[in-house]
């Protein structure tokens, strides 16, 4: 790969990027170690954020390496529309164990944006099926993130990702957000406050009638939004109320999955069960395109009771793409290998901490956690929403750590296998850059 700097960065129409400022002073990333990226000047950038929520594992992890470099040589591309490869009917089986057979089914996609669009279409078809066709609302949550297709965006709640796009998909409505600062600043963990906000389904559903809803679909964690952590009981009331109407629970597990609260997902975490759970990210610990919907045995087997032929004409051209099976199987067997789940639960505290000694410090306004991600609100400028985060952003990137922000919230993610040095060197530079923080 090259390292040095490209002749040219003009081409290149960067995602949610802000083009023009990034190519006056870009910042730029050539390789990957552990929990360390090193940029175009040789500086180690230590990962706050693993990569875009997506490397659990850490970066260039030997086995993963191994298998996507074996299988390119070997099966670079096979297709899963009407035919298949032994590799994406064995990941299958491996990923019905890391759920712990909660789950019946997975199908294959290639982001969470695909994840998400694909559940969708599952609930509404699953409805249709079954001879529900008029089950057509879709219910999200204001501040939610779901992704950039047409779905993802009339289901998500956050306005500078949908006011571009026109009025998007009819028949979606969407739940308040949990977010309450004023009773729940400065939480460790699922708030106190809030649980009565899931309630507000049955105003839906009283509005809708419950013979229109399809599926209602939240975020266990809000992350992309600024790390919203569900109030207690929040999530198995939703369940609760999901399960009286009939209507369909998707989780968006597209951050929440694959460790990121020291639990294989969050569905462990907060002992909830919903019929469709999306994912992608560390699923293949980021090095190759790749997401999963799975699927509750019972809404697999309504399209099975079909006329014999193609049950959902639905799909994609890389679904189970042989390079992202073979480096998924490769994450799950790290995983299992190098215990990184227990080293998360050993980190959590250490972590925890950490990020809540940062209260007191200037613009400081609030701090959540929970697991392995955090999220440090800053007071913002008047009439500048996000500028002091940016800063912020800008900043610490020059001081050689990686962190994310969203508005004027930071958002941490570290990789699950950091070690207390780690936690030690991101915080002591945070900390020194929130002090000197216009």
């Amino acid at each position: 790969m090259n390292e040095s700097r490209p002749e040219s960065m003009s081409s290149f129409w960067m995602p949610f990027t802000n083009n023009r400022d990034f190519k006056a002073h870009p910042r730029l990333l050539v390789s990957a170690q552990g929990m360390y990226y090193k940029d175009v000047d040789g500086n180690a950038i230590l990962d706050g954020t693993a990569g875009l929520w997506c490397v659990p594992c850490g970066h260039a992890q030997p086995k993963i390496v191994a298998a996507v470099s074996e299988m390119v040589g070997q099966l670079d591309f096979a297709p899963t529309f009407q035919m298949g490869h032994p590799a994406a009917f064995e990941l299958a089986e491996r990923l019905m164990d890391y759920t712990n057979h909660k789950f019946g089914h997975v199908f294959y996609t290639n982001s969470g944006s695909e994840s998400v669009d694909t559940a969708l279409k599952i609930a509404l078809a699953y409805h249709k099926a079954r001879g529900e066709g008029g089950r057509t609302r879709l219910i999200g949550r204001e501040r939610g993130y779901h992704g950039v297709g047409f779905g993802g965006l009339s289901v998500g709640g956050i306005g500078a990702n949908r006011k571009a796009f026109g009025p998007l998909l009819p028949g979606v409505d969407h739940l308040p957000h949990t977010h309450n600062p004023a009773k729940n600043a400065f939480a460790r963990g699922e708030p106190e406050h809030g649980v009565e906000l899931a309630d507000e389904l049955e105003r839906l559903v009283a509005l809708h009638d419950p013979s229109t809803i399809a599926a209602v679909i939240v975020e266990p964690v809000a992350g992309s939004t600024g790390v919203l952590v569900p109030p207690q009981g929040y999530l198995k009331r939703l369940r609760e109320l999901c399960t009286k109407h009939g209507i369909l629970l998707i989780f968006d597990e597209v951050i929440t999955g694959f460790g990121r609260l020291t639990t294989p997902f969050a569905v462990d975490y907060f002992d909830v069960e919903p019929d469709l759970m999306t994912t992608a990210k560390g699923l293949t610990n980021g090095t190759v395109p790749m997401g999963a919907v799975f699927s509750k045995k019972f809404i697999h087997d309504a399209f099975m009771e079909a006329p014999a032929g193609i049950e959902l004409f639905h799909g994609y051209t890389y679904s189970g793409h042989p390079l992202a099976c073979a480096a998924s199987l490769a994450t799950l067997e790290v995983f299992r290998e190098q215990a990184i789940l227990d080293n998360a639960r050993e980190m959590q505290p250490y972590w925890e901490d950490a990020v809540h000694s940062l209260r007191g410090l200037p613009h400081v306004i609030d701090i959540r956690t929970i697991g392995l991600v955090a999220g440090i609100e800053l007071q913002s400028i008047p009439g500048k929403v996000g500028a002091r985060a940016f800063a912020a952003f800008k900043q610490a990137f020059a001081d050689g750590i990686l962190i994310r922000v969203t508005g004027d919230i930071i958002a941490l993610s570290p990789p699950l296998v950091l070690e207390k040095k780690h936690i030690d060197e991101l915080f002591g530079k945070l900390a020194t850059v929130l002090k000197n923080l216009d």
